[in-house]
């Protein structure tokens, strides 16, 4: 009785805490692959900003007019269409 009661917890922690997040982290990595010039982006520390190029595993963002930082293709969290209403 008490083997099929960790069992069950196990598995509805899976199907509640563990696949979601997995499926979360699936979607922003695809996400991070498909970036392109003219996308528009957020990254992990509130820097908003339009992709200028893309590299291997960076990206040249233009966050103001003539203003171009390189950011690591990891702390981009999503794009601002997400952000607008």
């Amino acid at each position: 009785m008490s083997i099929a009661m960790i069992v069950l917890i196990f598995v509805v922690m899976y199907f509640f805490m563990i696949r979601p997040q997995q499926k979360k982290q699936k979607e922003l990595n695809q996400f991070r692959a498909s970036l392109k010039k003219g996308d528009k982006i957020v990254t992990v520390g509130g820097i908003y900003g339009v992709v200028c190029e893309v590299k291997d595993d960076k990206l040249v963002v233009e966050i103001d007019n003539n203003v171009k930082i390189l950011v690591d293709k990891s702390a981009v969290v999503k794009d601002m269409a997400d952000t607008q209403r």
